[in-house]
C-alpha cells in the first residue's frame, strides 16, 4: 500500500488533487484508516491515476474520463470511439490555430511593410451584377444562430428530396437569403432556397437585380469581413440596401477536407440612393 503522499509523488498529482478526485468519484482510495483518517493508495491503482492523466492530456474533461472508466461496455471498443472523437476534436483546433497562425504572420509583416492591419480589406473584390429573375424552392423559417448548421443540413436535404421526387432540375448551388438584419429573441428570419428551372407549387419568384457580388474562397469566418466591405462599397458609391442579402454555396461543406477549398458567393441586392434636391 502507499499513502496519499507517496502515491502523489510518485503519480505527480497533488495530494488535493487527489481529495477532489476521490469526492467526484473518479478515483477512490483503496483504503482509509478509520482511527486517523489516513489514506492509503494499493499498487494497481497507479496505472489507474496514469490512466486519468493521459487522458487529461488529450482535454478529456473529468466527467468525460469517470464515464469512460464507469462504462460497462468493453473498456477498450469505447475508449477506441471516445479517442477518435477527441483526435477529430483536436484536429480541428490545430486547423484554427494554424489559420490564426498564418493571419498573426500576415497582419505581422503589413506591419512591418507600413500597411495597416486591415489592410487585408483591400483583397476583397466587389462588383455591380445584375442577377436575373430565378425561381426558388424554398424553405424561409426563424434560425438561432447556434441552430444554423444543423438547418442548414435538415433544409436542404428536404428540399433536394423535393427537387428528386418532383424531378425538377436545379440550375444553379443552393443558397441562403437573410430576411432579417439582427438576430432577435426568436432568431434570424432565414430563407434556404435552391434555384429551379421550372415554376411549380411551392416555388416563387426571386428578382434580385441589381447586386454587389463578391466571391470568396476559404473560411465562412471570412463572411464578416466581405459584409464590411460590400457596405463600404455601397456607402461610398451612393447605393442602399434593396432586398434580402443572399449567400449562394459553390461548394458543398460536407464535400470538402479543409476549409481553404470553400467557395462562397455573396450578393447584396442595391438600389441608387435617390437624390435629395
Amino acid at each position: 500500500m502507499l499513502s496519499i503522499g507517496e502515491f502523489s509523488n510518485i503519480c505527480k498529482v497533488s495530494t488535493k488533487t487527489l481529495r477532489y478526485y476521490a469526492e467526484i468519484g473518479l478515483i477512490l482510495p483503496d483504503e482509509i484508516n478509520p482511527e486517523n483518517g489516513y489514506r492509503y493508495y494499493s499498487i494497481e491503482q497507479l496505472e489507474t491515476m496514469l490512466f486519468i492523466n493521459r487522458l487529461k492530456s488529450y482535454h478529456f474533461s473529468l466527467e468525460e474520463i469517470k464515464t469512460i472508466l464507469e462504462s460497462e461496455e468493453s473498456q477498450d471498443e469505447k475508449l477506441y470511439f471516445s479517442l477518435t472523437r477527441k483526435k477529430k476534436e483536436i484536429e480541428k483546433q490545430v486547423q484554427e490555430f494554424e489559420k490564426t497562425l498564418d493571419q498573426l504572420n500576415n497582419d505581422i509583416s503589413n506591419l512591418k511593410q507600413g500597411k495597416s492591419i486591415m489592410s487585408y480589406l483591400e483583397s476583397i473584390d466587389v462588383k455591380l451584377v445584375e442577377v436575373p429573375m430565378m425561381y426558388l424552392l424554398s424553405i424561409r423559417k426563424m434560425v438561432h444562430e447556434y441552430d444554423f448548421a444543423e438547418e442548414y443540413s435538415n433544409c436542404f436535404s428536404k428540399l433536394f428530396k423535393k427537387i428528386t421526387d418532383n424531378k425538377l432540375t436545379m440550375i444553379a448551388p443552393p443558397m441562403v437569403l437573410f430576411h432579417s438584419t439582427e438576430f432577435s429573441q426568436l432568431g434570424l428570419d432565414t430563407e434556404f432556397a435552391v434555384p429551379v428551372k421550372d415554376y411549380v407549387t411551392g416555388t416563387r419568384n426571386f428578382h434580385p437585380g441589381l447586386c454587389l457580388k463578391t466571391v470568396l474562397y476559404g473560411s465562412y469566418s471570412d463572411l464578416s469581413s466581405v459584409y464590411t466591405k460590400q457596405c463600404e462599397w455601397a456607402e461610398k458609391e451612393g447605393y442602399e440596401s434593396n432586398n434580402a442579402l443572399y449567400e449562394v454555396y459553390v461548394t458543398d461543406p460536407s464535400q470538402v477536407s479543409k476549409e481553404s477549398e470553400l467557395i462562397t458567393e455573396i450578393y447584396y441586392p442595391v438600389k441608387k440612393k435617390s437624390s435629395n434636391i
